[in-house]
């Protein structure tokens, strides 16, 4: 791509191109030997029609189906919200495609990562203990024992001090400041408050864990939330837990511990579970907990990172805050990732499947077998048909963010999310909250919702996860190193503190995806060892919601 151009056509079967910088109303562009006069400004990241479309004609982008015209649009026509809707090809089961050009990873023969190996085989990307509630009349629990924990054991983060900023405040008031005066006081004395030096060298980190699940809903989101946690506790990058239980509520703990013999039959880590209603005394229980947790920790201690194949990884594939620039530059360079690791023997998971609709053809054609192919659809379908009882559906998933860049149906979003997943066959189809650590590429049913689906691919078992975003956000995770991606350098610049990668680079032609794709996976490396740690973690951005089996996109 040269760095100065204006358009890009994504597949030779399109009909409308992606601004890749503002372009004015009137201009003339030149796409092969036509000429195509802009009817109105498009903005970067936007499209445009190549030619003339009648009234419900199909508009296709990466060679896809991604909406119809509401009315005839002329040639040059910015498509929007408003003349264009979402539509998407059905899906059956068609004939299995599994040949794929697998990507030369010469570059990363005999390449390892420093990691913990765990009884069971797997290998973590970081040495991490849980202390988790199993009903949320714990969660005051779980805060008890941080506080106690946290910073005596060296874990406070390090975290920007902005009490001298409110005391500028409050002098400021003091002095008989105006609320204008106070809205434009410079208040720039910020600093940085460091964490204490770890007792335990080898343990990164105690993580404590709130949510709002537990009791109170169908006891099918109970069993679910015993799967999901069951997904953490036996999780490579997991050394023990601490689990706080009150006793009458939906989720028991046999429950838990029913499933994490499905994911680990010859579980050894350190366990401990705590009931308070046989306990008696808040002080009883939090003794006992702080107890065995300080010497689960000396257990965890014990560990010393080891070299592992890149095969022991599990890469989970996330966006969030797309943009027009996500499914040409960052996604593309993730599924190129995604197929050097496939080829490699590693695992990826591809999740959020309301960001998969318009694409089931191609992913269910990818299915290793029928059986698979068909577990797909069905999902998909299910998912769908859930949404739309409640009077939504997987056309509604674009948020005002992705449509105000360039994401304009569900669909155009969907073509540029699955890039994501490479070329590669579809190993496995998995239904939250199971795990999709399979070698290959494993799609994993989660809604598009950020946190969610990235709270579920970690715990289906990724030790990693990769996250492009083209409008910046800070998701992280408790126990998994998040790297965040950028569609574009704008946003590399403007919020350094949140992205750790630039894929911009692709859009201004400084470097192909393939360069792209070696330099992540460089990073990658970095990270699972232990040598970097990514911004979400510098932040201590522990985001963690369990997916309630609800509609949520």
């Amino acid at each position: 791509m040269e760095q100065k151009q204006l358009f890009l056509q994504i597949h030779p079967e399109d009909n409308v191109l992606v601004a890749l910088q503002d372009l004015p109303a009137g201009m003339e562009v030149r796409f092969g030997d036509k000429p195509v006069r802009l009817v109105s400004g498009v903005k970067a990241k936007h499209k445009f029609t190549i030619g003339a479309l009648e009234a419900g004609a199909e508009v296709r982008m990466y060679g896809v189906l991604v909406g119809r015209t509401n009315a005839a649009l002329p040639p040059g026509e910015t498509i929007t919200t408003q003349n264009i809707h979402h539509a998407a090809d059905s899906v059956k089961l068609g004939e299995r495609k599994l040949d794929w050009h697998k990507p030369d990873v010469s570059a990363f023969e005999g390449r390892t990562f420093m990691g913990y190996h765990r009884s069971n085989g797997t290998v973590g990307t970081a040495n991490y203990w849980l202390v988790i509630p199993l009903v949320f009349c714990e969660n005051r629990n779980v805060s008890v024992m941080k506080q106690a924990l946290e910073e005596q054991l060296g874990y406070s983060k390090r975290l920007r001090d902005y009490e001298p900023e409110v005391d500028q405040l409050i002098r400021l008031y003091r002095a008989g400041s105006t609320v204008e005066d106070i809205l434009n006081a410079d208040i720039t004395a910020s600093k940085t408050q460091e964490g204490g030096q770890r007792l335990f060298a080898q343990v990164d980190g105690i993580k404590f864990l709130n949510h709002n699940m537990g009791c109170g809903g169908t006891r099918s989101d109970a069993d679910t939330l015993c799967g999901l946690l069951a997904g953490y506790i036996t999780h490579p990058n997991v050394a023990g837990a601490t689990v706080l239980s009150l006793g009458c509520q939906n989720a028991q703990a046999s429950i838990l511990r029913g499933e994490i013999a499905k994911r680990d039959p010859l579980f050894d880590k350190p366990l401990y579970i705590f009931e308070q209603q046989l306990m008696g005394t808040e002080t009883n229980l939090i003794r006992e907990a702080l107890k065995h947790t300080f010497a689960g920790l000396m257990q965890a201690n014990q560990l010393q990172r080891q070299p592992a194949p890149l095969s022991k990884l599990c890469v989970g594939l996330e966006c969030g805050g797309s943009d027009g620039f996500s499914g040409i530059s960052a996604n593309p360079a993730l599924g190129f990732v995604s197929d050097m690791l496939v080829a490699m023997g590693g695992s990826v998971i591809l999740s959020e499947f309301p960001e998969l609709c318009g694409v089931e053809q191609e992913l269910s054609d990818r299915c290793v077998d029928e059986a698979t192919a068909l577990r797909f659809i069905e999902l998909m379908k299910t998912y769908n048909a859930r949404a739309e009882a409640a009077g939504s559906g997987f056309d509604a998933n674009p948020s005002p963010g992705n449509i105000r860049d360039g994401l304009i149906t569900d669909a155009i979003k969907s073509a540029g999310a699955a890039k994501k997943g490479g070329t590669s066959p579809v190993t496995a189809v998995v239904d939250y909250p199971g795990v999709a650590n399979k070698p290959g590429l494993n799609l994993l049913c989660t809604p598009g919702n950020d946190v969610e689906s990235t709270t579920a691919e970690v715990g289906a078992g990724a030790n990693v996860v990769l996250f492009t975003t083209g409008l910046g956000t800070p998701t992280g995770n408790p126990i998994t190193p998040v790297i965040k991606l950028s569609s574009n350098t704008t946003l590399y610049e403007r919020m350094p503190d949140i992205i750790d990668v630039n894929c911009g680079t692709i859009i201004e032609g400084t470097e192909a995806i393939e360069e792209a794709a070696h330099r992540i996976l460089d990073y990658i490396i970095e990270v699972a060892s232990g040598d970097t740690q990514p911004k979400a973690v510098q932040l201590g951005q522990d985001d963690f919601i369990p997916w309630r089996r609800g509609v949520s996109l």
